[in-house]
C-alpha cells in the first residue's frame, strides 16, 4: 500500500510559492487543472478563504454565492488570477464536501497506518453541499469571459 500522495511531497518542485504576491506578479501564476495552489496564492487566498464553508446546505449556498460574486468581481477588474482562484475554491467546495459525504470526519486514511478507510460512512448532508458547489463551479468554469481569459492566459504564460 502506498498511502496518501502528500507523504512524499517535494516542496522544492511545487510550482506554487507562498512568498509571491500574485496580484503584484500575476505572470508567475500558472493555470492548472484541479485545485493546486488554492491555499497558497496570496493575496487571493486570504480574500476568498474566509467565505469558504460547506457545513450544511444553507452555509454552502451562501458561501458559493459569495465566492461566485468575488469571481465576477475579479473578472470585472481584469484580475484573471483572482477569478481562477475563486473558481478553484468553488471546485474545492465540491471536492471537500464529497469527501465528508464519503468518509466520516472527512478523513480518507487512518492516522496510524495510512490505510484507506471505509467509504460511505460520511454525512449525507454534505452531498447537498457538494451539489451546490458543483453547480457554481461549473457556472464559473463555463463563463464566456472566464473561458476567453483562461485561453489567453495559457497562451501567454502557460
Amino acid at each position: 500500500m502506498t498511502g496518501p500522495s502528500y507523504l512524499n511531497f517535494d516542496k522544492s518542485k511545487y510550482k506554487w510559492k507562498s512568498d509571491i504576491d500574485y496580484r503584484k506578479s500575476p505572470q508567475e501564476y500558472r493555470v492548472e487543472k484541479g485545485e493546486q495552489g488554492v491555499l497558497i496564492c496570496e493575496p487571493f487566498k486570504s480574500e476568498i478563504a474566509p467565505f469558504w464553508r460547506f457545513k450544511d446546505r444553507h452555509i454552502a449556498r451562501a458561501s458559493s454565492e459569495k465566492i461566485f460574486e468575488l469571481f465576477l468581481e475579479y473578472l470585472k477588474n481584469d484580475e484573471f488570477v483572482g477569478a481562477d482562484m475563486a473558481r478553484k475554491f468553488l471546485q474545492m467546495g465540491f471536492t471537500r464536501s464529497r469527501r465528508y459525504t464519503n468518509y466520516k470526519g472527512g478523513r480518507k486514511y487512518a492516522k496510524e497506518d495510512y490505510y484507506q478507510l471505509e467509504k460511505g460512512t460520511g454525512d449525507p448532508e454534505k452531498a447537498v453541499s457538494a451539489d451546490i458547489f458543483f453547480h457554481k463551479w461549473k457556472e464559473a468554469e463555463n463563463n464566456p469571459q472566464y473561458m476567453k481569459k483562461k485561453l489567453e492566459w495559457k497562451e501567454k504564460y502557460g
